[in-house]
C-alpha cells in the first residue's frame, strides 16, 4: 500500500486523532502483493434465507478500502493486504476471478451455489471494482443461485445491483455496519457512516430487489466485555428489522492497526467464546438468520476461553450457524465459565482486561 493519506471524500468524516494515528500505523507495512492474485479463497457452507449452500469465498486484492486509506476502521488490517498504488485494472481483477475458479474446480465435487465476493473494502466502489469487472462478475456467476457482494453504504444504488439481479441472481449486500450504536461506532471503531446510512442502503437493495446481510463486530476496543455483550445484543435485535442475516464478527487483532497496539500493551483482549455463545442462544428468537465466524479462536490475537474449551464451543457456534439451535450450547461446559462470569460483572472500560 502506498502512505495513507485521506482523499477528498474521507475527509473530516472520521475521528481526526485516530486517523492520524492509523495512517502512521499503516505506513509500516513493507510486503508488496500481487495484482494478478487473490487475497483469498475458500469453500465453506453457508445458512442462507433459501437454506444451507456450499460457497465460493472470493477476497478480492485491489487497491485498498478507500476509508482504510484515510485512517480507517481500528481493528481493520486488511487494507494492508492491498496492492500498492490505490487501484487494480479489470484485466487484474479478471485474472483473481479465474484463479478462483480454478481453485473451486480443483477442490470441490461440484460448484458452489453461493458466491460471496469480499475486497475488504467495498465492491460497489468503482475507485475498486470499475463497473465494468463488475458487470464481468455478474455475467461470469449468471448461472449461480446467489451472490453476496461487499459494501459500505455510501456506494448501494439500484442501479449498481441490478447488474446482480438482472442476470436472475438472489443478491445481498454485505454492509460493515459493526454495530447499531452510532457513538459505539464512531468512537471505538472510527467509521463514519450512522445507522440512518445503513438504513438508506438497505431500502436502496429493496428497491433493488437484493437483500442485506449486516456485519457486526464484538467488542471493539475500549468497551468492557458485558457492554461488548448488551451491545451486541442490541445490535442484532435492531439490525434484524432491515437485515435478514447477521453476521455477528468476534474482534481479532489484526497487524498494522490500533487494536493491535493496544494488545501489545496489554490494553486489549478478544472477546471470550463464551460471551459469543450468550449473543448467539439470548437473539436466537429473532427474525433473521444470526451467525457467527470467530476467526482466530484459540489464540492469544483471536476470540478465545481457557485454551482448554475453545475448539469445543468454536465446534458449537459453528452447528449453530447452520441450526440455529441454541440448545448446542448445552453440550460444552468449562471451568473457565466461572472465570469469564466474573470478568463480565467485574470488568469496566477504564480497567480491562481482568483476565488474559
Amino acid at each position: 500500500m502506498s502512505e495513507p493519506s485521506p482523499e477528498a471524500y474521507e475527509r473530516g468524516r472520521g475521528m481526526d486523532a485516530h486517523n492520524e494515528v492509523m495512517r502512521e500505523i499503516r505506513a509500516r507495512k513493507e510486503k508488496h502483493y500481487d495484482p494478478h492474485e487473490p487475497t483469498r479463497v475458500w469453500l465453506d457452507e453457508d445458512n442462507t434465507p433459501d437454506g444451507v449452500y456450499q460457497s465460493l469465498t472470493i477476497i478480492l486484492n485491489t487497491g485498498g478500502c478507500r476509508w482504510a486509506r484515510a485512517g480507517g476502521c481500528t481493528m481493520c488490517g486488511y487494507v494492508a493486504e492491498s496492492v500498492e498504488g490505490g487501484s487494480v485494472s479489470h484485466e487484474a481483477l479478471a485474472d483473481q476471478i479465474e484463479v478462483c475458479l480454478d481453485h473451486e474446480a480443483e477442490n470441490a465435487d461440484e460448484r458452489s451455489g453461493l458466491i460471496k465476493i469480499y475486497t475488504s473494502g467495498s465492491f460497489l466502489d468503482e475507485r475498486e471494482v470499475p463497473a465494468e469487472t463488475r458487470r464481468a462478475v455478474a455475467e461470469t456467476f449468471a448461472d449461480r443461485d446467489r451472490i453476496v457482494v461487499e459494501s459500505l453504504p455510501d456506494f448501494v444504488t439500484r442501479e449498481k445491483l441490478a447488474d446482480f439481479t438482472g442476470v436472475g441472481l438472489e443478491t445481498d449486500v454485505a454492509i460493515g455496519l459493526e454495530t447499531a450504536t452510532d457513538r459505539v461506532r464512531r468512537d471505538c471503531v472510527n467509521k463514519y457512516f450512522d445507522f440512518a446510512d445503513f438504513v438508506a442502503a438497505s431500502e436502496e437493495a429493496e428497491a433493488a430487489g437484493a437483500g442485506i446481510k449486516a456485519y457486526l463486530l464484538m467488542k471493539p476496543p475500549f468497551l468492557s466485555e458485558s457492554e461488548a455483550i448488551a451491545d451486541m445484543k442490541r445490535s442484532i435485535r435492531r439490525c434484524a428489522e432491515y437485515a435478514h442475516t447477521v453476521s455477528m464478527n468476534p474482534c481479532n487483532v489484526q497487524r498494522y492497526t490500533m487494536v493491535d497496539e493496544l494488545h501489545f500493551r496489554g490494553g486489549y483482549r478478544p472477546p471470550w467464546l463464551w460471551s459469543v455463545a450468550e449473543v448467539l442462544c439470548d437473539t436466537a428468537d429473532v427474525d433473521a438468520i444470526v451467525v457467527s465466524d470467530p476467526v482466530g479462536h484459540g489464540s492469544d490475537r483471536g476470540p478465545h476461553n481457557c485454551g482448554e474449551c475453545d475448539d469445543r464451543v468454536q465446534t458449537a457456534i459453528k452447528d449453530f450457524d447452520l441450526r440455529q439451535d441454541p440448545t448446542v450450547f448445552e453440550q460444552v461446559s468449562c471451568d473457565c465459565e466461572a472465570t469469564w462470569e466474573a470478568v463480565v460483572a467485574e470488568e469496566t472500560s477504564y480497567g480491562m482486561p481482568l483476565a488474559r
